[in-house]
């Protein structure tokens, strides 16, 4: 009877022990995938195959600047923060005027466009009143400056256009007491520590 009982127990290891084998080279089994789990992703059919592809966006890749001299590095470090300091108020003139710009395209009511310039004009002066007036004369110049790279125009062009010669004279002379100039313009070419410090920022991935 002890034999028996033996021979059933040993029986019994060697089924686990062969079960516990079978259980760890069997194929791991995927959970089942839900609805949430599922990507959506855009495809093209290639001679019958679907191939299912993801845009992604442009990546540039920038070389580490290499400054001679500690005071050459200072003087960039400055350079970056101004131009980080005022560039959302060229972003946000450039919006603006566009926006202007395609609501008096859509109209041809003489009263209506005034309205619409009067309007534009009153939420960049209290830009100026509330922020820009805090700027350093070098914040300022640069702004000047981002205006015309982003809108285009000048700062004097659009005061003028949009209120008048008299009132576009009477601003830059007041500019120019306090070391600005509303005619200045953007050259990619000699602002290329400008135009470096931009591109890098990830403003325009910002604020597409």
């Amino acid at each position: 009877m002890k034999f028996y009982r033996s021979f059933i127990l040993l029986f019994v290891i060697i089924a686990v022990q062969d079960a516990r084998a079978q259980e760890n080279s069997a194929p791991a089994k995927f959970p089942l995938l839900g609805r949430n789990d599922t990507i959506r992703v855009a495809s093209t059919n290639d001679q019958g195959e679907m191939i299912p592809w993801i845009p992604l966006h442009e990546i540039v890749i920038y070389g580490v600047r290499v400054f001679k001299t500690p005071q050459d590095r200072a003087a960039y470090n400055r350079l970056r923060y101004n131009v980080l300091k005022v560039m959302p108020y060229a972003l946000f003139a450039k919006r603006r005027y566009e926006k202007l710009e395609r609501d008096l395209a859509v109209t041809t009511d003489r009263k209506e466009q005034k309205k619409l310039v009067k309007e534009c004009d009153a939420e960049i002066k209290k830009m100026f009143k509330t922020e820009i007036k805090e700027l350093t004369i070098t914040q300022g110049q640069i702004l000047t400056k981002l205006i015309d790279r982003e809108v285009g125009r000048t700062t004097f062009e659009i005061v003028k256009e949009t209120q008048g010669g008299v009132k576009a004279f009477i601003y830059q002379s007041v500019a120019r007491v306090v070391g600005h100039n509303l005619k200045s313009t953007y050259n990619p070419e000699e602002e290329r520590d400008i135009e470096s410090i931009i591109h890098s920022s990830g403003y325009y991935h910002q604020y597409q």
